[in-house]
């Protein structure tokens, strides 16, 4: 799990392989990733937009930008937390990814949170012993 704070806004990340999804013969690996976003904050704040760097382990980059997450512009009260999955493919077998959520506060003024860089690596496979 990766974690990063910023203006007491917790964001948790957990990536996994998508075996199912990807295509190692083709050059198509797939991760998910699971975000946390806690409101550890007095007042509430709104997810208005995201913007993702995405590195493969070629060194090629991607940026990602948009409106919220998975459609949605979720508002945070305080202590509350709002969670999602998304994917990622990949050409290679590792990478890493990072980013910022653009958050707005009570009054409408932005601030950005930083989303924790994480690694997408193919898990370790252990040799079968007889």
């Amino acid at each position: 799990m990766y974690e990063a704070i910023t203006n007491d806004i917790r964001v948790r990340v957990e990536p996994h392989y998508d075996e199912q999804r990807s295509e190692p013969d083709r050059g198509r690996f797939f991760w998910l990733y699971t975000v946390d976003i806690t409101n550890e904050s007095d007042s509430s704040v709104t997810l208005a937009t995201r913007f993702w760097q995405i590195t493969d382990a070629n060194g090629e980059q991607e940026e990602v930008k948009g409106a919220g997450v998975v459609g949605q512009t979720p508002t945070l009260e305080p202590g509350q937390s709002f969670s999602y999955t998304s994917g990622c493919p990949l050409r290679t077998t590792s990478g890493i990814m990072g980013g910022t959520y653009r958050m707005l506060d009570e009054d409408g003024a932005p601030f950005d949170v930083e989303i924790p860089s994480f690694s997408l690596d193919l898990p370790f496979e252990r040799p079968t012993v007889n």
